[in-house]
């Protein structure tokens, strides 16, 4: 008995010896000795600790606020991770302007190993920045001193919302590890909020209530006759009530890491969002907030900012006539009006579902938001006679509205049904075509809203497969240089993206990275044919040389096929993979190569041709080579026939891939005659 109360004794004491302290200011020189994670060796840094409380306060004078307590502790271990110690926080604005979030409280401090002594850089008063985003929020942000490699920084904050009906969404998984991290909601039983969880981790809250008080005090006056001097009493009442508490405990919290072909990253990040139901104050009728996608796209097409503005048209009239001068048909009529807009109007790089300054006077100053183009565009042609409609989006940074939501959306685009056929329109961008919209709002689905407010969902994918075709005509040489012409077209996405990254920069700065691109291949003869004609396939056509494309072993030579095209690396390399892959839109790569191999050789051996087929026909891969005595002829196509594969189809995904590389890096052998 005595062993055991000694050993219990024993590791009661290392564990409190080695338990970690996390109070603020507490930073042990084991966490600055650190060189690496633990679990974790590529992470740049990591979070040691995070706490996150939520929580309700009750002002007589105001109402019920929303209060967020946050504190983070952070390690660096690498330059890459200094990144981390720059924070930021979006505060909300109201419409009015009357009420805003504020940011209070702030505490940071760096914590250095100086000479085997801890060293603090406190953060200063005038070193925190608040930048206006846009004129419903601005964000606060700072930047911690001294920060170098190995150091551990720490900060505090407090957010106060009287937005009390509206919880952002909580974070439960970062860019790095987290050690450790304690998140607390606790929410008055006056609201009923639906939690959403998200993301791949398994997230258990545990729940509990407590008691909470509200202290009332109002004050009467008596007396006040000639004989009785006044009288104040202040009367004090108390309401009690029920809190209750979600707590999330989580250790050693694994990095969302990117993988090749994410349409955006944080749709798969584990967080929870708090969608409110009702509120349901003691004497009054309970007020409902959950709500139908009718009920959200009536709200908004309602607002000022949106409805009234397709419906004011007085403004552009004149022009209109002129636009639509030579346009009789109704193809015509919406690719007259959105060149024009796109043309003539000038994106200020706002998103916005609501109209920014209002169309009118986006009109007359040529410049505005998403809103202030696209509903102009949805105006011009409805006033043309057409069918046109607003479709609200959630761009790909702002993630994907699963449940009823106006919150979800902050993005607008115009749509056009012509011969029953939908299709979508953003002039914001220069290089935009009809059914080609910018990747940003590429995200799943949309809500196209009716004058009436009804609504219905629509798929923002392509409607068409968009295309690259690249032909060959190539001479090599017994030393394994090659030389020769290429004819490259580009259509639909394909040529939206080509103009999107190339337009803006000089011919010799994009011929530059083209033959870098290549492994510096010599080009010449470079022309380039409908760069400014949206609408039509872009042609590349350049003559090239190569060193080094073949390898000269002895009196053979070996060389891929597909020349300086062959696809070298599978991009899906991980065994498993948690997030669908997204390529944006359908797509098809074909790939014409004809080789004349040099005088006195002859081909050996080649490739063997090969077809092979994703599931439910969402793609295919064809390789096919034919020989002359002197030429060797290659077709190759890779069709990929949908814009997403799904998670559970990733490893056919990644093996299709696999035996891609393999076939396109196989060598043709030549040998002397």
């Amino acid at each position: 008995m005595k062993n055991l109360l000694f050993t219990l004794f024993l590791l009661f004491f290392l564990f409190s010896v080695t338990a970690q302290n996390y109070d603020f200011g507490k930073v042990s020189e084991e966490e600055l000795e650190e060189k690496f994670h633990p679990t974790d060796s590529s992470a740049a840094a990591a979070v040691l600790y995070r706490s996150v409380n939520l929580k309700y306060e009750y002002s007589q004078s105001t109402g019920f606020k929303l209060v967020t307590d946050v504190r983070e502790r952070i390690k660096i271990y690498k330059k890459e991770g200094f990144n981390y110690a720059t924070v930021s926080e979006l505060l909300y604005l109201s419409d009015a302007g009357n009420e805003k979030e504020s940011f209070r409280g702030l505490k940071a401090y760096t914590y250095n190993l100086q000479d085997g002594k801890i060293d603090e850089s406190k953060l200063k008063s005038n070193e925190t920045f608040t930048e206006e985003v846009s004129k419903y929020y601005e964000r606060e942000k700072f930047t911690l001193p001294n920060v170098k490699e190995g150091s551990v920084i720490e900060f505090m904050y407090t957010i106060y919302s009287p937005f009390f009906y509206n919880i952002d969404e909580i974070v439960l998984q970062y860019d790095i590890p987290i050690k450790k991290q304690e998140i607390s909601v606790e929410i008055p039983e006056y609201f009923a909020f639906n939690p959403n969880v998200k993301g791949y981790l398994n997230v258990f809250p545990k729940e509990s209530k407590k008691s909470g008080k509200i202290m009332l005090s109002s004050k009467t006056r008596s007396g006040g006759s000639f004989n009785d001097a006044p009288k104040t009493t202040v009367n004090r009442s108390t309401i009690d009530y029920i809190i209750n508490i979600s707590e999330f405990a989580m250790q050693d919290v694994p990095a969302l890491k990117e993988e090749p072909y994410v349409d955006n990253i944080n749709n798969y990040r584990s967080a929870v969002n708090y969608e409110l139901q009702y509120i349901n104050f003691p004497e009054e009728p309970m007020k409902t907030y959950a709500t139908t996608w009718e009920k959200v796209a009536k709200n908004i097409y309602d607002s000022p900012d949106f409805g009234s503005q397709i419906d004011n048209t007085r403004y552009f009239k004149d022009d209109l006539v002129q636009i639509l001068a030579n346009a009789s048909t109704d193809v015509e009529k919406m690719n007259s009006i959105f060149y024009y807009v796109q043309k003539t109007m000038n994106w200020n790089n706002y998103y916005s579902k609501y109209t920014d300054q209002g169309v009118k006077k986006a009109f007359k100053e040529k410049t505005g938001n998403v809103a202030d183009i696209n509903l102009m565009l949805v105006a011009m042609l409805k006033e043309a006679g057409l069918k046109a409609f607003p479709v609200l989006v959630s761009t790909k940074n702002n993630g994907i509205p699963i449940f009823p939501t106006r919150e979800g959306f902050n993005y607008v685009i115009a749509s056009a049904e012509i011969n029953n056929e939908i299709i979508l329109l953003d002039a914001t961008n220069k290089y935009a075509e009809p059914n080609v919209i910018p990747n940003r709002a590429l995200n799943w689905f949309g809500r196209l809203i009716k004058e009436d407010g009804s609504s219905v969902s629509i798929l923002l994918g392509a409607a068409a497969q968009s295309g690259e075709v690249n032909m060959i005509q190539a001479t090599l040489s017994n030393n394994g240089a090659v030389k020769g012409a290429m004819r490259t077209i580009y259509n639909k996405y394909n040529a939206y993206n080509f103009r999107n990254s190339n337009n803006e920069i000089s011919e010799d700065s994009y011929i530059e990275k083209l033959e870098n691109k290549y492994n510096g291949m010599e080009i010449s003869n470079y022309t380039l044919d409908h760069k400014n004609d949206l609408g039509e396939a872009i042609t590349e056509k350049f003559e090239f040389y190569v060193e080094n494309q073949a390898d000269v072993i002895g009196d053979k030579i070996y060389f891929s096929p597909s020349l300086f095209k062959t696809e070298k690396l599978n991009p899906f390399k991980l065994d498993e993979r948690n997030y669908p892959v997204d390529f944006g839109y359908a797509w098809e790569e074909r790939l014409m190569v004809n080789v004349t191999i040099p005088d006195g050789y002859k081909i050996e051996s080649m490739p063997e041709p090969i077809a092979i087929n994703l599931p439910n026909n969402q793609g295919s891969f064809k390789y096919n080579l034919s020989k002359s005595d002197k030429e060797i002829k290659i077709m190759v196509n890779i069709d990929i026939s949908t814009s997403m594969i799904q998670v559970q189809e990733y490893s056919a995904l990644k093996e299709f891939y696999k035996l891609l590389v393999e076939k396109e890096t196989e060598k043709v052998v030549l040998s002397k005659i």
